[in-house]
């Protein structure tokens, strides 16, 4: 399974679009028995479910406890974890292959270093003008132990063809 930590606000046109090409190349190279999992249905992350869905892709959300109750996709697996913001991104980045990260600010931070100390691939769209940008400071590893690789990838479509050859090893 392939998460996608990414902004939980309004995201930029160009992030839109950059999200978009990145799930739909994920869509084609991985094929239909791909699932990605994210925490939410909001931001960036509602735009990717949309992509994913129409891109005949399985989602699994995680959402938080203050957000399990809203309305979801009807195609989407809900997990309810009863679990805060925090908790429920430990549960949800356990439960991946890899972690893509399309940008995003401290919530996708804190997904980052949790894939990291899990020892999960954590995969970087670079240049996205938010605080996740800054992981490209702590690459190839989060510090001296070397738990996961951490990379920066420009692309989108490289993200994916990356994503998926990760998943399919």
């Amino acid at each position: 399974m392939i998460g996608v930590a990414c902004l939980g606000t309004e995201p930029s046109r160009e992030l839109i679009s950059k999200a978009r090409e990145f799930v739909r190349e994920l869509a084609r190279l991985c094929g239909s028995g791909v699932y990605l999992a994210l925490g939410g249905y909001w931001g960036l992350m509602k735009v990717v479910v949309e992509e994913a869905l129409a891109n005949d892709v399985q989602v699994v959300l995680f959402p938080p406890i203050e957000r399990e109750y809203e309305q979801f996709p009807g195609k989407v697996l809900v997990i309810r974890t009863g679990m805060g913001y925090r908790l429920r991104s430990v549960v949800f980045v356990r439960s991946v292959d890899v972690l893509t990260i399309l940008g995003g600010e401290a919530g996708t931070f804190q997904e980052a270093v949790t894939a990291y100390l899990e020892g999960k691939p954590v995969l970087v769209l670079g240049n996205t003008g938010l605080m996740t940008d800054k992981l490209a400071g702590f690459t190839p590893y989060l510090d001296t132990r070397g738990l996961a690789e951490v990379k920066i990838i420009s692309e989108p479509s490289v993200l994916a063809r990356e994503a998926c050859r990760l998943v399919s090893n």
